[in-house]
This record gives C-alpha cells, structure tokens and sequence, in this order.
C-alpha cells in the first residue's frame, strides 16, 4: 500500500514566501466509497451475508452515535475510539459561566495504536509538478513515519482564553504558508488536546 501525494509549484500569495514560487505538497484526491461497497466487502470477508452485514452495521452506527451523545468514549473495532468535545472560551467568574461561551462542538476520534503503526508503515509517494503542470520528478518517501499526536495529556488554552478540548496543538501547520493548505505557520489552532476526562460536555 501507498499514499499518493503531489507536490505543485505554486505562487504563494501570503506569508514570508510572497511573491515566489514553492512547492506545495498537497494529497491526491481519492475517491469516497460507498457504503454498501465497504458492506459488501466486509460480508465477505467475514462469511455473513450483506443483509446481516447491513443490519449489524445499521445498529452498531446507531449505538454509536447514541452513547457518543451521553459524555461516552466509543471503541470502534480495529481502529481506536471516537467521543465528542467542545471548544469554548475560559472565564475567571463562575457567574460569567454560560452556554455563549462554547464556540464549536467537535468529534474526537483517537487512533489505535495498530492503526498509527499501518500508517506509519505505508510509503508515501510525491509526484512533483511545475507550474506549468508538467511532471517534473518522482519521490518515494524516505521518512521515519513520525504519527502527528493532536491531543495532549491537559487541555489547552488558546491565545484568546479558548480552551480546547480534543482540538488541535495551536500554530498546527499542515500545509506551508499557503492558505488553501493549512495556513500559515503563524496560525493557531483551536486549542490544545484534551482527555475523556477534561470535556465539558
């Protein structure tokens, strides 16, 4: 297995890199596929027949969604457990305390440990691309497979008071100083990480 990646020479229009042309490393667009093939698939691979497949399926989302709801961390069988958080902004006063102080509410989803080393073990391809979109070279990646870990042991606090819980480490850049990939490196995240136990749900 492989991940496919391309690397596009683009003129970068913010940041230090103003007015230059960079290479941009962005994923290849893979297609979604459906669930009744992933359905399909795993009823064969398991012996079961589609309709079994499809209700187990059906029931296990339902379960899911309804526990993620009451404050649970779900395990999700064979790639790690999914609970949901939010992110809200910090006061000093206990009578300031109000639901307005939430901004956003997320889905947290913590890889298992076999998962991270599946990926960690994948090689990563690039195909680079001149501005023109010519191919101009080939890379197959040499890296040591270093996992991103977006949650950390305590919540944290974002520049403006934000407390984030399960969000990502702020000044998280993914992609260069070109807003359409990440934003710059200047950028913060929502907040810090935060565990089951540091929600405010």
């Amino acid at each position: 297995m492989s991940l496919k990646v391309k690397a596009k020479e683009r003129l970068q229009k913010v940041g230090k890199y103003a007015g230059t042309y960079r290479y941009v490393m962005l994923p290849e667009l893979y297609s979604s596929l459906s669930q009744e093939k992933v359905i399909r698939e795993a009823a064969l691979r398991s012996g079961v027949s589609e309709g079994v497949m499809h209700a187990c399926w059906d029931a296990a989302g339902e379960v899911i969604k309804a526990w993620a709801c009451e404050g649970h961390t779900i395990p999700m069988p064979g790639l790690g457990s999914m609970r949901f958080g939010l992110s809200a902004k910090s006061v000093a006063d206990v009578n300031d305390v109000k639901t307005s102080l939430i901004k956003t509410r997320r889905i947290i989803f913590t890889p298992a440990v076999e998962l991270k080393q599946e990926l960690r073990n994948t090689s990563v391809i690039i195909t680079c691309y001149d501005r023109d979109g010519n191919e101009v070279k080939r890379v197959t990646s040499a890296d040591d497979g270093t996992i991103e870990e977006p949650e950390s042991p305590e919540g944290g606090t974002t520049g403006d008071g934000t407390t984030g819980n399960g969000g990502e480490t702020p000044g998280t850049n993914t992609g260069g100083d070109d807003p359409s990939t990440g934003g710059s490196g200047d950028d913060g995240g929502d907040g810090g990480g935060g565990n089951p136990g540091s929600d405010m749900d």
